[in-house]
């Protein structure tokens, strides 16, 4: 199977590593670019095999599925440009959450799908978020959960959820790093903890709590409650998060949807113009 890459900035090279790396595809199969050649060029320097080529149209021409990893509206650009060599035997495939895959589906006659990859992706870990358009032929479907089942756990999921979905399993790592950053901070502001033993200390901690939850040890609800011993210190910690956190989490989820909302907007306008 041919594979082209359109974009290898941050996700576009980590979506090409798990792949890779999880044995989905052979680098003798990649053909890759990106606006600035470097980056696609650092990719060949570690898997010798992958194609660069020059632009766009070359790697769609040369390829059978394709990948565009590029900002929206630059794809918006592109589709509309390239139309006539997205043929119907070929697969296109956004990673983008505010494309919607019927928009693609209007400009292209190829099977189009959409799969929003996660960073833990590149550990061979976590979840991808699949979308198929109405006319995604069979075999591209099977293809396709197939070749994210060897760096993931894909899960097909409805239009109406694309950015709860999103906020959880791509956006979540981030969200979690800041607070465990601010955890870290906070130690070394009121103890006298040093930030590097903080941090070795919470890192092993999140790496510990993962393989609880991969090995089904225990659920979170069953997890917070064998920690949390009634009357003790850690349900003081719980009490003080109760009051301080409130609903910021809710907060979170609107501020994300009205981005996207705004954002989707804009990029529908821009496909049926």
């Amino acid at each position: 199977m041919k594979v082209g890459m359109i974009g290898t900035g941050n996700m576009g090279t980590i979506l090409t590593e798990a792949l890779i790396n999880g044995g989905a595809v052979s680098p003798s199969e990649l053909t890759v670019t990106n606006r600035t050649l470097g980056k696609a060029y650092d990719l060949q320097k570690r898997y010798e095999e992958i194609t660069v080529a020059q632009k766009p149209d070359d790697v769609i021409n040369e390829s059978e599925l394709i990948f565009i990893c590029v900002k929206p509206f630059d794809i918006v650009k592109m589709v509309k440009e390239q139309q006539a060599l997205f043929t119907k035997e070929k697969c296109l495939v956004s990673i983008t959450s505010p494309i919607e895959v019927k928009w693609l589906e209007n400009c292209v006659a190829s099977s189009c799908a959409r799969i929003i990859p996660s960073i833990t992706n590149r550990a061979l870990s976590g979840v991808s978020l699949v979308t198929f358009g109405e006319s995604c032929e069979d075999r591209w479907k099977s293809f396709l959960k197939e070749m994210f089942s060897k760096v993931s756990v894909p899960v097909e999921i409805d239009e109406s959820i694309v950015r709860v979905a999103s906020d959880i399993v791509s956006c979540g790592p981030a969200f979690y790093c800041y607070l465990t950053r601010r955890l870290i901070d906070a130690a070394v502001k009121e103890t006298s903890i040093d930030e590097k033993t903080a941090t070795i200390l919470s890192e092993s901690m999140l790496i510990g709590f993962g393989e609880l939850l991969k090995k089904g040890y225990y659920s979170l609800p069953a997890l917070q409650e064998k920690v949390c011993v009634k009357g003790g210190i850690t349900g003081e910690g719980i009490d003080v998060l109760k009051r301080e956190t409130g609903d910021m989490f809710e907060k979170l989820f609107q501020a994300t949807h009205k981005k996207f909302a705004d954002e989707a907007d804009s990029i529908e306008k821009a496909f049926y113009s």
